[in-house]
């Protein structure tokens, strides 16, 4: 039988027609929410500063409080490109106290799939604040973001880090409302050039809910830190109300803040809670957050990452591999290796400060292989210990001690100069170092 022409042409053209994205071009955020619900377009926005509250009022708010819709803008719609460049969003966190959510209800939801996200720029200003909810969330599967700025602010008591708790009410000597930046918890999301400015008690960037596929490219995340010599001078506030009591023990046994030290003043710069499997880091950057990349519990991939002054740089777990990263102890340790099968290239950026650090590195877990360096062959001028066989601090605060547990079939290169301690519970290690090693283990070799 003979192909008919007709039908044939008629047939790729309607393929063409339902798969071609219509492209528009809008200039408010009402129509951003419009087609935030459609599938299929191709939309550009206007450049500008758009202000939420112009276009959530108060009859509004006290409409979506009403029917309980709690997101500013849900991008349910599939298969969109959202070109945002040059479009800000002032957040006027007042909104947020208004609207009176529950507790971790986020405010721009991205539930659609194969979605793109071009430039957009979200700016949180005012005095409210948030229940534990983030910014922006990317639920759906296959979205990738690009370009995308969060400055983030709407947290309570601001000022502090977590010295007085992070948010569990019976652990906490301060109740918390925190307000945290991005998360992702769908599958196969991709960001590229994505940058977090955080004044606000929360993380980051962060991960939940076990998504797979996850993937973060020259993402850039910063808070703030301030010395505890400054927390202990205030004469009035949260923390003087409560004595400077803190949720966790110091060195000398007493939950009181300690001087000394440097906290961050938001959470995790890139974390991930339980088991998130296929995530990987290229080219990212956290400075003066609180973790840098907290990835326990998970089998990460990092290349060519970078902290600067955070109060613990890399926490890491099983069958995760670092490649050619750097990272400074300048406020606190470089690196906790809480695994096994873990292979580790790090580089110890020289740069020191006047605060209380601990130790360079702990390392638990077996069969792991460290491969620390001293950048351009700079060794630092205090002497920070690489602990073998100890745990880290509790709850990674650095005022708090350490305790040991197993290490075996280590691999060390320790090239920084830095001493080695291998614990009692460190056994059949091998460590090749330039430093000098105390050694209360059994079987470990030793190779200067």
């Amino acid at each position: 039988m003979r192909p008919n022409n007709g039908l044939l042409l008629l047939g790729l053209y309607l393929l063409c027609h339902i798969t071609s994205a219509q492209e528009l071009k809008i200039s408010s955020l009402k129509e951003l929410t419009k087609y935030a619900a459609e599938s299929g377009n191709q939309i550009t926005m206007e450049p500008g500063v758009y202000r939420l509250t112009d276009y959530l009022n108060a009859d509004s708010i006290r409409d979506r409080r009403n029917r309980k819709a709690y997101q500013y803008i849900t991008f349910s719609g599939s298969n969109n490109t959202f070109n945002l460049e040059g479009v800000e969003i002032e957040l006027d966190t007042e909104i947020r106290t208004a609207l009176n959510p529950p507790i971790h209800s986020d405010e721009f939801l991205i539930t659609g799939s194969n979605n793109t996200f071009l430039g957009l720029t979200i700016r949180c200003i005012g005095e409210g604040t948030s229940r534990g909810g983030t910014v922006l969330q990317v639920a759906g599967e296959h979205n990738v973001l690009r370009n995308i700025t969060l400055h983030v602010a709407g947290s309570y008591p601001y000022g502090y880090g977590d010295l007085f708790g992070k948010g569990k009410q019976k652990e906490s000597t301060i109740r918390h409302r925190k307000h945290s930046g991005l998360l992702v918890t769908g599958s196969h999301t991709r960001l590229y050039g994505c940058r977090i400015y955080n004044r606000s008690f929360g993380h980051c960037f962060f991960v939940q809910q076990h998504p797979k596929n996850v993937y973060f490219e020259d993402c850039y995340a910063e808070g703030e830190v301030r010395a505890t010599d400054d927390i202990l001078a205030e004469t009035s506030g949260p923390a003087f109300d409560v004595n400077f009591k803190t949720w966790t023990q110091n060195r000398e046994g007493e939950y009181v803040v300690t001087p000394g030290y440097m906290k961050s003043l938001c959470e995790d710069g890139f974390r991930t809670y339980g088991v998130c499997e296929n995530i990987a880091f290229k080219n990212c950057t956290a400075k003066n957050t609180r973790g840098g990349f907290e990835l326990r519990f998970n089998s990460a991939r990092l290349e060519n990452c970078t902290t600067i002054g955070t109060e613990r740089a890399y926490w890491i777990g099983e069958h995760t591999e670092m490649i050619n990263c750097t990272g400074d102890a300048n406020y606190g340790p470089l690196l906790f290796v809480e695994g096994s099968n873990v292979a580790v290239e790090l580089t110890v950026d020289p740069i020191e400060s006047d605060r209380l650090v601990h130790s360079l590195v702990t390392i638990l877990g077996d069969s792991n292989n460290v491969t620390l360096k001293a950048q351009d062959g700079q060794q630092k001028k205090k002497a920070l210990p690489i602990l073998v066989g100890y745990t880290p601090p509790l709850h990674g605060e650095s005022m708090s001690p350490y305790s040991q547990e197993e290490a075996s079939a280590l691999t060390l290169v320790n090239e920084t100069g830095m001493p080695v301690t291998l614990g009692e519970k460190a056994h059949n290690c091998t460590v090749h170092t330039n430093g000098d090693v105390i050694d209360r283990g059994l079987n470990n070799q030793i190779i200067h």
